[in-house]
């Protein structure tokens, strides 16, 4: 099953603005995005269209952000398993690489108690220890993953999931949302892997941030599909005052993060985020922002449907299970207390 993005509106876009016809282009010419919540479906149907869709930073930061959006919009199991694919598309890209062809993803959790570990042999480096946190090991072919490479440093290496040596384990993988983004730890013995930039240049380059910025793209469609539902419900149900109070509430929740976001897209492509610093606040703001608006966004949603919609709409409880766990990437209080840091260390001299 494949649809357009809800009704064709865009999410970051301005209405009327002529940047909207390329992404919508994009999706019709694919069909539109699968819905069936099938992994493997949805990382095919992107591999047709990856090309079209634009590196960050590099002019057109707005429509790559605006087609993960539609992705979120549309149905966060797709999005969920297509984003990591672009971002190592785009994160090979960055260090100058060719990506081999097939399904990618990247891993760069840490977990404690275990511990992924890189040796290099007179050149030829190779992976040892176990991976936590490795979304569709069963389901991609390669995965650029973060391994250390001595007790303080780490590096990012392209790994082959085809090579001997790999066990995957998904035994404890029992989530509430996101069902079929089968999740565990993968593990390597002696495994040989292709380095892809220095120790700690996966977290210097300008492109991590632009990256962490696009998956709350993602929120933030998602949250918008959500602020579609309770407009159509209320419609439906001509509800009274307090309805529309919520509907307000959920609009004046998102409206200042997609106007945040498209700013940001303007001020990646022209440059003007300059430097470590100036990056990762702009992207600590906006990946803050828009956790926040998303969570008030499921909040009000919740007040304002009721346990009717919440009970008998499978679509609707996919997409409010899914945006919850989803938004665990978001690290709540920690992120907010490292976005304060960044303000602090801003301010100082």
């Amino acid at each position: 099953m494949t649809s357009t993005t809800g009704d064709g509106r865009p999410i970051l876009f301005e209405t009327g603005d002529a940047r909207d016809d390329v992404v919508a282009g994009w999706l019709r010419e694919a069909g539109g995005p699968p819905l069936d919540r099938d992994t493997r479906t949805g990382l095919d149907w992107i591999a047709d269209i990856a090309d079209e869709v634009p590196m960050p930073g590099s002019g057109n930061t707005l429509l790559r952000w605006e087609f993960l959006a539609r992705l979120g919009h549309a149905d966060l199991v797709l999005a969920r398993a297509v984003e990591p694919h672009l971002d190592a598309l785009a994160i090979l890209d960055e260090a100058g690489m060719t990506p081999a062809p097939g399904r990618w993803a990247v891993w760069a959790a840490e977990a404690p108690g275990t511990r992924l570990t890189a040796t290099d042999r007179g050149g030829v480096w190779s992976l040892s220890g176990v991976k936590p946190w490795c979304s569709l090991a069963g389901e991609v072919d390669h995965a650029l993953v973060t391994a250390w490479v001595d007790d303080t440093r780490r590096a990012l290496f392209a790994l082959d999931l085809s090579s001997a040596g790999i066990a995957i384990d998904t035994s404890s993988w029992t989530p509430l949302g996101l069902e079929p983004i089968v999740t565990g730890s993968v593990s390597c013995d002696d495994v040989p892997a292709t380095p892809v930039g220095d120790p700690g240049w996966y977290l210097r380059r300008p492109g991590f941030a632009w990256g962490g910025i696009g998956v709350a793209a993602v929120w933030l469609g998602a949250a918008s599909a959500l602020a579609d539902e309770v407009l159509a419900v209320m419609t439906r149900r001509d509800a009274d005052t307090l309805g529309w109070s919520l509907v307000g509430a959920i609009d004046a929740a998102l409206w200042p993060v997609r106007r945040a976001m498209a700013s940001a897209a303007a001020s990646i492509d022209f440059s003007e985020a300059k430097g470590a610093g100036p990056r990762e606040l702009l992207a600590a703001r906006l990946r803050q922002a828009t956790a926040v608006a998303a969570e008030r966004v499921l909040t009000t949603a919740g007040h304002a449907l009721g346990p009717g919609p919440l009970t008998t709409d499978a679509r609707l409880v996919h997409r409010v299970r899914d945006l919850q766990l989803y938004l665990r990437q978001h690290h709540a209080e920690r992120d907010a207390a490292a976005l304060g840091l960044l303000l602090r260390d801003e301010r100082e001299p």
